[in-house]
C-alpha cells in the first residue's frame, strides 16, 4: 500500500487555502414541532482539518448521528451553518445540495448499504456512474488494491462475508476523491479482527491517500486509529481529545454517561 496513488489530483478537500474540511457554527437542529420539539444539537460548533481522521462520540441519543447527518448535507440545520470546503450548506438549494452529496462526499454505513443486484466492481463504480464522471482507467484498480478485493470485482455481494463487503463499501466511499468519507458506526457489525482491519483502511485512507474522514462510533478501541475525538452529551459539543487512546477514551466516555 505504499505505491503512489496513480490519480495525481489531491481530494478535493485540497483547495489552497482551505484548511477545515468541514466547519460548524453554532448548528442547531431541532425535530418537530409545537411546545416540545427534540433538539437533537445544541449550538454546536466544530473544526475538522482536512486530511485528518475524527472520531464523533458521546452517549446514545447524545446528537453524534444528527452530528454526521448535517455535516454530511443529509439533513438541514434549524439554525447556523455547515460548511463544506468553501460551500455553505444551507444556500444550496434541493438539487445543489444532492450533487454535493453524490459528488463531494463518501458514505461508509454500518449496514453496508451495497446494492445486492450489482457486482463488486459495478457497486463500487455506482457514484461515479452516478455523477457522469471518468476517472483515470488506473484508478480503480488502485483502490480495488488499496481494500483487497482484486480477486473478488465480479462477486456478488451475497458471496461476500460482512468485512469484504464493509470494503466494497469504502472503495466505492474512495472512488470520487471526495471532500469528506462520512462514516456511520462502520464497524458495529462485524466481529473484531474484521473490525481492525476496517479500521486500518480508513487510517490508511487519512494518512496515505490524504481523505478527510469522519467516523462516529461508541468503541474507545476505534476511536484509538483517528487523530482526534469530539465528544457530545445532550446536544451539545462537551470535549474534544487529541491523539486518543482507548482508556483515555472510555475514561471520558464512562463520566459521560454518569452525567459528570
Amino acid at each position: 500500500m505504499t505505491h503512489p496513488t496513480p490519480w495525481t489530483q489531491q481530494p478535493q478537500s485540497a483547495v489552497p487555502g482551505v484548511e477545515h474540511a468541514v466547519q460548524l457554527r453554532d448548528v442547531t437542529k431541532r425535530y418537530g414541532k409545537g411546545p416540545r420539539p427534540v433538539l437533537a444539537l445544541d449550538r454546536v460548533s466544530a473544526d475538522i482539518p482536512a486530511g485528518t481522521f475524527t472520531a464523533v462520540m458521546g452517549p446514545s441519543g447524545s446528537g453524534k448521528s444528527t452530528f454526521l447527518h448535517c455535516a454530511a448535507g443529509l439533513d438541514r440545520v434549524s439554525s447556523g451553518e455547515v460548511r463544506l470546503g468553501t460551500t455553505y450548506l444551507s444556500r444550496l438549494g434541493e438539487a445543489s445540495l444532492t450533487r454535493l452529496r453524490r459528488q463531494r462526499v463518501g458514505f461508509v454505513f454500518q449496514a453496508f448499504n451495497l446494492v445486492p443486484s450489482l457486482n463488486v466492481e459495478q457497486n463500487i463504480m455506482l457514484p461515479i456512474r452516478l455523477a457522469k464522471r471518468r476517472p483515470p482507467r488506473e484508478w480503480l484498480p488502485y483502490v480495488v488494491d488499496q481494500v483487497g478485493l482484486g480477486d473478488r470485482l465480479k462477486h456478488m455481494p451475497s458471496e461476500l462475508s460482512g468485512g469484504q463487503q464493509q470494503r466494497v463499501a469504502i472503495a466505492r466511499a474512495l472512488i470520487m476523491r471526495p471532500e469528506v468519507i462520512f462514516a456511520d458506526e462502520p464497524t458495529g457489525a462485524l466481529d473484531p479482527e474484521t473490525a481492525r482491519g476496517i479500521l486500518g483502511l480508513l487510517r490508511h485512507a487519512a494518512t496515505d491517500l490524504h481523505q478527510t474522514v469522519v467516523m462516529v462510533t461508541h468503541d474507545p478501541h476505534a476511536a484509538a486509529y483517528t487523530d482526534s475525538a469530539l465528544f457530545l452529551a445532550q446536544g451539545r459539543l462537551v470535549s474534544s481529545l487529541a491523539s486518543p487512546t482507548a482508556d483515555r477514551v472510555s475514561s471520558l466516555m464512562a463520566g459521560l454517561r454518569r452525567g459528570a
